[in-house]
């Protein structure tokens, strides 16, 4: 499998923490400065892969960081994970967990370029969706 995060090599990637099950590291690309990767040491695509011990320094790395980040450089910090399987791996796709790190502040480019947006694609939830929703999931 030719995983860049199995297979990080420092001279390709700034690697900011290493902890025992999991490592910090600068994301290149990037969407903005300071976006920051969180990524467990042992190949898994989905978080319930994960064992206890890997979770627990996850959430703790994940938290840690986003404090540095809120203390450094900027107002906010959006945290986000995607498991996309149906995508192919490439450039800006791993099949690898990570978490994103996003430093933000009001109006910051991202929100210039997309997320200005977003509003126009959220919806009411009707009571039909809720119920079946809800049928789902109990």
């Amino acid at each position: 499998m030719d995983c860049p995060f199995c297979q990080i090599q420092q001279d390709k990637t700034t690697i900011l923490n290493n902890g025992n099950h999991v490592r910090v590291i600068l994301s290149n690309p990037r969407l903005m400065k300071g976006h920051l990767l969180i990524t467990p040491k042992r190949h898994v695509e989905k978080l319930s892969e994960l064992n206890q011990e890997e979770i627990t320094e996850l959430i703790n790395k994940t938290i840690e960081f986003q404090e540095k980040i809120l203390n450094t450089f900027a107002k906010g910090c959006d945290i986000r994970q995607n498991y996309r399987p149906f995508q192919k791996q490439n450039n800006l796709k791993v099949n690898h967990l990570h978490i994103h790190l996003q430093p933000r502040e009001l109006e910051d480019e991202l929100y210039k370029k997309c997320q200005i947006t977003e509003g126009k694609i959220f919806t009411v939830l009707t009571e039909d969706e809720k119920r079946e929703i809800f049928a789902l999931f109990s």
